[in-house]
């Protein structure tokens, strides 16, 4: 697919693809209005059979989906210009990403979907797990950089039915690149402000029964950038916040027969970021903000992933896949400045998971998904104190997570359908199992209108520190922690307008209990407590303006109150950070021979930064400038203008954001 069916509608909306290139230029047409007609029909035909896979734990596409997912490809990852996955993220409804360290390239991501925190959205690669259950939780998506991703698919809502722990607010599945039918070689840099210097180098093919995709990307910037922090009357610039990616991918897919495939998979990725702290605010949350300028972050990880496709039988209605993975994460932080108390804090961690699924389809209108799945993650956590030159082991543990899970799927009607799921969880805490079920049905009236229906029960497990404690600051772990618990209701319609587009809206209601909190004291410790409760709205719209032309807006609401706490007084109060309503404007001219040209208005509303609701920061609103442009058939040069009126504003208390900033690339592929 060329780069209209990425660029255009979905810029990130909803899902949305509009027609390729090759599409329009195979639509016969001796008549030009007949061959206009004949293209929008395309488009409209196009968002519908979307392929996605978090839904349903298989291959399927978006007309079959009762929920809501929204996916940016690889044609839209390249025209946003998209250097990682967390800013691949940015313009889709349904998510609010933009992060709560500093805006600049490298800052950790932050992942809030209906309510939900990062640790509380699962993230997936090709459909397995790999959040953090040490310390952290959830997975800094600011870690991939995107020469190797093919899609990334967004599924809010409870996930836990085919997942597991942790999908409490969401599904986040990034989708790598497989190996191409005929060779290529596709080589790309581009170089921007604050130093950015990006060089990459990716080949995919098959010859004989071997496919392989093998990449390498090295992403660099200094970040030293201006910026204005208005309410305490300080112009400065970003210091200690430079970046530097050395990432690597491989992918070895040999064809066994015309039954069976094996393929392997590795991805080695390294970030060495300077932490630059936020800037004192007085008066406020930030008040506890520190700079630090000589801190810094290492993390290199490695994921890898062996899987056995096998069709059974004589047909295609029976796949039965199995795959054991390994992750492996060193992550070191290091502030040696004595006048901040200096430590050096480092995690170890490894992960050992195996999947087992087998998906029949039992007859032409019934499919049934059933499987297995394993997961021991062990993790080391450890302190030194430079003021005192001692080390100090916070926790060193595992835990063993298991279950069995099934979906079923039956379509009464080629209008009606309806999906049933069931997990039970078993896991080594104490009171660590957990049943989680699902519900859905969608409804076709007609040719233009569907409606569609979905709950979804959903937990997060503690983390070893929960139960463990950290030693080195005097808090004490608590093994009798319970699971967070999700409840997830949506309801929601696609409208067709005619041929031209189409509208989506979502109204929701996710409500999490259980939360686990931290609880100050001597020792401090952690409890179950709490109970939120976040109602909403995603709203998406794509249309075709005329030929070439078209036009996207998504909107997403949040309402995320506060229902019960330790603190009765903050009850009823919104749940800090989650409470932004978000708002993607953009418009796009493409041409059938590849040239673009986008320009996107992002708009976050006001939210409030602690839970007492007394502070807050305002909202601000951005526009970004996309261009692309064929220059011949296989070099192509890109250029981004993000933040174009240079507006400043903080994403947390005493953290600046990027302002103006201008990326210029050209990449060829032979």
């Amino acid at each position: 697919m060329g780069m209209l069916g990425g660029s255009l509608t979905g810029l990130i909306t909803v899902v949305m693809i509009a027609s390729t290139p090759s599409a329009i230029a195979q639509t016969p047409s001796p008549d030009a209005d007949i061959e206009a007609e004949e293209i929008e029909i395309i488009v409209i035909d196009e968002i519908l059979n979307q392929p996605v896979y978090a839904p349903f734990r298989r291959e399927a596409t978006v007309r079959d989906s009762t929920r809501p997912v929204y996916v940016i490809n690889r044609e839209q990852i390249e025209a946003q210009g998209a250097r990682t996955v967390q800013e691949a993220l940015k313009y889709l409804p349904g998510i609010l990403s933009d992060g709560t360290a500093g805006g600049e390239l490298g800052a950790l991501s932050s992942q809030f979907i209906r309510g939900s925190n990062s640790a509380q959205v699962l993230i997936l690669l090709d459909g397995r797990p790999i959040n953090d259950v040490g310390f952290f939780g959830g997975f800094d998506l600011s870690e991939f950089t995107t020469d190797n991703i093919e899609r990334i698919e967004l599924l809010p809502g409870g996930g836990s039915t085919l997942y597991g722990s942790d999908a409490l607010g969401g599904v986040i599945n990034i989708i790598t690149r497989v190996p191409s039918d005929q060779p290529e070689v596709t080589l790309r840099t581009a170089a921007g402000s604050f130093g950015l210097n990006e060089q990459a180098i990716q080949t995919r093919g098959r010859s004989g029964g071997i496919g392989w995709t093998l990449g390498y990307t090295r992403t660099e910037a200094e970040n030293d950038f201006p910026f204005e922090i208005d309410r305490i009357n300080l112009e400065d610039d970003r210091d200690n916040a430079d970046v530097l990616y050395n990432n690597a991918n491989l992918k070895l897919e040999g064809q066994l027969d015309n039954r069976n495939t094996l393929s392997f998979s590795a991805l080695y990725l390294t970030k060495d970021f300077g932490v630059a702290g936020g800037v004192p605010i007085p008066d406020s949350i930030g008040e506890f903000n520190t700079l630090t300028p000589k801190a810094r972050q290492y993390t290199d990880e490695v994921l890898l992933d062996l899987t056995w496709q096998s069709k059974l039988g004589g047909g295609d209605d029976s796949l039965l896949t199995s795959r054991i993975y390994a992750d492996f994460l060193n992550y070191n932080y290091n502030n040696p400045d004595p006048d901040t108390f200096g430590t050096q804090d480092e995690v170890n961690r490894r992960a050992i998971g195996l999947q087992v699924q087998h998906n029949w389809q039992v007859a032409n209108n019934q499919t049934l998904t059933y499987g297995a799945d394993y997961r021991n993650t062990r993790s080391r956590n450890t302190t030194f104190s430079y003021g005192i030159n001692t080390t100090e082991v916070n926790y060193d543990g595992d835990i063993t997570q298991g279950a069995l899970f099934t979906r079923y799927e039956a379509k009464f009607t080629p209008s009606f359908s309806v999906n049933l799921g069931l997990r039970q969880d078993f896991n080594s805490l104490v009171n660590g199992s957990f049943t989680s079920p699902s519900v859905g049905a969608r409804l076709a009236l007609g040719n233009s209108t569907t409606l569609r229906a979905n709950y979804a029960r959903s937990f997060r497990a503690p983390q070893i520190s929960n139960l463990e404690g950290l030693a080195a600051f005097n808090v004490e772990g608590n093994p009798e922690l319970k699971p967070e618990r999700g409840d997830s209701f949506d309801i929601g319609i696609d409208q067709e307008l005619g041929e031209i587009g189409l509208l989506r809206l979502t109204f929701f209601s996710n409500t999490i209990s259980d939360l686990i909190n931290f609880k100050f004291g001597s020792p401090s410790t952690y409890e179950n407590i709490g109970k939120v409760r976040t109602l909403g709205l995603e709203a998406a719209l794509n249309v075709e303006l005329a030929p070439n032309l078209y036009a996207f807006a998504n909107y997403t609401l949040n309402d995320p109150q506060i229902v019960s706490d330790r603190n009765p007084d903050i009850e009823d109060n919104q749940l800090s950070f989650r409470d932004a309503d978000s708002l993607n404007v953009g418009l796009a001219y493409e041409t059938p021979g590849g040239l673009y040209t986008g320009i996107i208005l992002r708009h976050l509303s006001h939210y409030f930064v602690n839970n007492t609701n007394t502070e807050s920061l305002p909202g601000y609103t951005t526009v970004d400038l996309q261009l692309l442009i064929p220059l011949g058939r296989t070099v192509v040069f890109n250029g981004n203008l993000d933040n174009l009126f240079d507006e400043q504003y903080e994403q947390y208390p005493g953290y600046p954001a990027v302002g103006r900033s201008v990326r210029l690339g050209i990449s060829a592929t032979f």
